[in-house]
């Protein structure tokens, strides 16, 4: 009989994790205390998202990823919900697009200003109205644009395409999942969804604690798993390995995580392992990168790091880290904002609701030389650009996502056939005649119709109103210009550095402005001191 240890090698073994300083992190946020198991927080490399507790309706906090320490009391918020926000996702392919969803039965999709709230905002770009009572998950479709699956408590799963013209969209373009003469299935409530890498299956978890497999275009249930053994909460696609992971209890109330292959019959696990006994949700997060899993549950302080393979025993345990303070959500920063000179290979926002706090908490790999860029670490990854429309979609269409390097000034194209959006967009930017002098990139000319149309709209007399109907239309010409220029113009990873710069700008700006307002406020009062003095003289005398 021969000796095998059970000691596991890998590479990302002693993967710890570090917690921001009170400097770094996002003080005095009024979390919200819905009850509700979703995790109430959303990043991406501009701006982080929480759903904060409102009176008398419901809004969320939209801060620029830079705006850390002490957050404003009266900081300007996103409320233009009735009834209290119960989750919040951004954009895939739009940094600066959010959707959002209400007890008040709506979905809504923002549009946020480069520059962040400044004021509160209440009137949103879309309003989906489909919902008969309150809506409780949303999800973007991975790969096709503009396209939003919508889950509510009125036994429906919709499709949308937010590209529809319209302020307000009544009708979906898929219905998923309804109710059939009156009659609601348990299968419909869905407690988590989850698409799998190209959008073509999806993977819920429902009332019944099961979890089934189906096709998004048409709703027919494909596989349904044995709910005996566990009662399944969330439910998670392992990407390329091409399998199903789902967090729940087992008969005796542990808390369980079981490894399934869809491939195959739902019937019996590849993998089931008992953790605990807390009853907390456990949120799993997975990183097909690094093949790594982490399990963070609500209201634990730690968070359990364990690596995926293809092969047995499939999940090996890594590490924990271990916090006091317990969190109630967790936000995820896409990887293309990760800091790759300090070898992050992950990071959470923790929602911990006892210090009203959202502390960033990075997941790190010693390396020697961690000011470099490790290839090993950052393969390619998915990236911020769409493989196909909407419609391509609906029409059976299924493409994997668009790949893009994590290293500094790499540009990779794209190898799918560029979509509608993007063809009027460089239809739109091949007007620009750019001419490059002696000073380094200084535009000339242009033919633009919109920055003309912006151009000739000074004059007028409602220019503020103008710019708040236009930023959102101006904002995403900007962001997309920059990521549309070649690789040896601005390298991609400067679009980030430029954007830091105009937020710091743009702070540098307001602190000149409350300045210049306060001095205009004592010349007034040193002119009405003025005034009653010569008053006060003429009267003596």
């Amino acid at each position: 009989m021969s000796w095998r240890s059970s000691f596991h090698c890998s590479k990302f073994r002693h993967v710890f994790g570090k917690p921001a300083t009170k400097e770094h992190s996002y003080d005095g946020v009024p979390i919200t205390r819905s009850v509700h198991d979703n995790h109430y927080c959303s990043a991406n490399p501009c701006f982080i998202a929480v759903v904060t507790e409102c009176a008398g309706g419901g809004s969320f906090l939209v801060l620029p990823i830079h705006h850390t320490g002490r957050v404003d009391p009266q900081h300007p918020r996103v409320c233009g919900h009735r009834a209290r926000v119960l989750d919040v996702k951004w954009n895939p392919f739009d940094d600066h697009c959010i959707a959002s969803c209400s007890e008040d039965c709506t979905v809504k999709i923002w549009d946020i200003p480069v520059c962040g709230v400044q004021q509160n905002l209440t009137k949103a770009r879309k309003t989906l109205m489909g919902h008969s009572r309150r809506v409780a998950l949303i999800e973007w479709h991975p790969t096709a644009e503009n396209l939003l699956l919508s889950s509510a408590y009125d036994y429906k799963v919709l499709l949308w395409d937010v590209s529809q013209a319209g302020a307000v969209i009544r009708q979906p373009v898929r219905v998923v999942l309804m109710p059939v003469h009156h009659r609601y299935p348990s299968e419909a409530l869905l407690l988590s969804v989850s698409f799998n890498t190209d959008g073509s299956r999806l993977a819920v978890t429902s009332k019944d604690r099961r979890v089934r497999v189906l096709d998004p275009r048409t709703g027919k249930i494909l596989q349904v798993s044995s709910g005996k053994s566990h009662r399944a909460n969330k439910v998670l696609y392992i990407g390329a390995l091409k399998m199903l992971l789902s967090t729940g209890s087992s008969p005796w109330n542990h808390r369980q995580i079981v490894l399934w292959d869809p491939q195959d019959d739902l019937s019996e696990p590849l993998y089931e392992e008992d953790l605990d006994g807390s009853a907390g949700v456990l949120f799993p997060f997975y990183d097909p990168d690094t093949h790594m899993l982490y399990l963070a549950g609500k209201g634990d302080g730690n968070i359990r790091y364990y690596e995926v393979s293809a092969e047995k025993p499939y999940i090996s345990f890594l590490t924990e880290y271990r916090s006091l303070l317990p969190q109630k959500g967790l936000g995820v920063m896409p990887k293309r904002g990760l800091d790759v000179c300090a070898c992050e290979v992950f990071r959470f926002y923790r929602l911990i609701t006892i210090k009203d706090l959202v502390e960033p908490l990075s997941m790190i790999v010693p390396r020697k030389q961690s000011g470099t860029f490790q290839e090993d670490l950052y393969p390619m990854t998915a990236g911020n650009q769409a493989a196909m429309t909407a419609q391509e979609w609906l029409l059976g269409i299924n493409r994997g996502p668009v790949p893009m390097s994590l290293k500094p000034g790499t540009r990779v194209a794209n190898p799918y056939p560029e979509t509608q959006a993007e063809r009027g967009l460089v239809r739109q930017l091949s007007s620009l005649r750019f001419q490059m002098g002696p000073a380094g990139g200084a535009v000339m000319g242009t033919d633009l119709d919109f920055i003309e149309q912006v151009e000739c709209s000074k004059s007028r007399s409602d220019e503020k109103s103008f710019v708040q109907e236009n930023n959102g239309r101006l904002r995403s010409l900007w962001t997309k210009f920059l990521l549309l220029l070649p690789s040896w113009l601005i390298p991609g990873s400067f679009v980030f550095q430029l954007l830091q710069a105009f937020y710091r700008q743009q702070d540098e700006i307001r602190g000149l402005r409350e300045e210049l307002n306060q001095k205009d406020v004592r010349i007034a009062q040193l002119e009405m001191e003025i005034k009653n003095t010569r008053n006060n003289m003429r009267a003596t005398f």
